[in-house]
């Protein structure tokens, strides 16, 4: 049993040693990103307000939409209809360049900015390091390795230690004589205090890796797939129709336009434009270019595996819990770089009295 628990110890110490400091990156990158939508809006009102966002519900979106696309035609890549931070229309052309309308008369605010473009690369070095194909896996593979190895061996040699005392586990002490015991007891209570969050934020952060994997592992909840959603496969729409969007359960939010003519394009609604706590509902649609639709899902009537990983990005990034979940995101996210600056010290401080001894 007390080599298992050595084991156990240089396991947690050799992983948080290396595997924690992407957890850190990841961390600090996250917690930052958490308030993108706010510091976005707040630096380009210009591109991603309008003056009354009350007008917003009176505003016929398709119609501009439709009248943007007829202008652009086929030298569009995307088009985003008002979401999140953004009240505005905004297309994304071919060429890469992405231009922000007014969504009442269609009027060109502007090309992409610098904060906008800066928040959007945050996000690509917070899931792939910046590393084309195999950043994802080294993101993803760190964040399991972190709640499977790091916090669960942490937890262990935590309990026993304090199982029989678990106030003690929570004790700071701050004598300025001690600093090598503050910063075992600051590393020791952040780790189990944030146990919880730091587990659910890691496992939620692996899924965008490897999410073919959470769904098929999430698919042993699932009964037989509704047809409520195959029925609509195979019936005729135009695309006129699916833009207008008279769903009443939806709001429409981008449409994806085809590559090439094999393609479809992609239409997807959303349940609410703006960021509001509880669930995420989403209705996705592929309509080829000859007006059939050719794929159809509806959060309403889909399976419980998808379902549930739908919500996994709102648990992320605490959205689903609204802005106590936000707060409780943003400070989590500084405490991998915390424990790993704490364990660090905690280990050079051990190899000092070996030395010595």
């Amino acid at each position: 049993m007390i080599q298992g628990n050595k084991i156990i110890r240089k396991i947690h110490l050799w992983l948080g040693l290396t595997c924690g400091l992407l957890a850190s990156f990841s961390g600090l990158t996250g917690a930052l990103y958490v308030w993108q939508p706010e510091i976005t809006g707040v630096l380009n009102p210009e591109l991603l307000q309008v003056e009354n966002k009350t007008d917003l519900e009176a505003i016929d979106f398709s119609k501009t939409a439709a009248n943007l696309i007829e202008i652009h035609q086929d030298s569009i890549d995307k088009v985003y209809l008002p979401y999140r931070e953004q009240q505005t229309i905004s297309i994304l052309f071919k060429n890469s360049e992405t231009a922000y309308y007014n969504p009442s008369n269609g009027v060109f605010l502007g090309g992409k900015s610098n904060s906008i473009l800066f928040f959007e690369n945050l996000l690509q070095l917070h899931r792939t390091l910046g590393i084309p194909v195999i950043g994802k896996y080294v993101m993803g593979t760190s964040a399991i390795i972190f709640f499977l190895m790091i916090l669960f061996s942490g937890f262990f040699i935590w309990w026993k230690a304090y199982g029989t005392s678990l106030k003690d586990g929570f004790k700071i002490k701050f004598k300025k004589k001690k600093k090598k015991k503050f910063n075992y007891d600051l590393h020791k209570v952040l780790g189990v205090g944030f146990f919880i969050p730091l587990f659910i934020m890691a496992f939620t952060g692996a899924y965008f890796t490897y999410n073919s994997y959470y769904k098929k592992g999430l698919s042993v909840l699932d009964s037989k797939a509704p047809t409520a959603q195959e029925s609509k496969i195979g019936h005729g729409l135009s695309f006129k129709a699916a833009l207008a969007n008279a769903d009443t359960n939806y709001a429409l939010r981008a449409i994806y336009f085809p590559k090439n003519s094999t393609e479809d394009y992609k239409f997807r609604y959303v349940e609410n434009r703006f960021i509001t706590a509880g669930l995420r509902r989403t209705k996705e649609m592929q309509l080829s270019t000859s007006e059939n639709i050719t794929a159809f899902s509806d959060y309403r009537f889909d399976t419980v595996s998808n379902q549930i990983a739908a919500q996994l990005y709102p648990v992320h990034i605490g959205e689903i819990a609204g802005l106590f979940g936000r707060i409780l995101v943003f400070i989590s996210g500084f405490i991998p770089i915390t424990l790993y600056i704490t364990g660090f010290k905690i280990y050079r401080s051990k190899k000092k009295r070996k030395k010595i001894k």
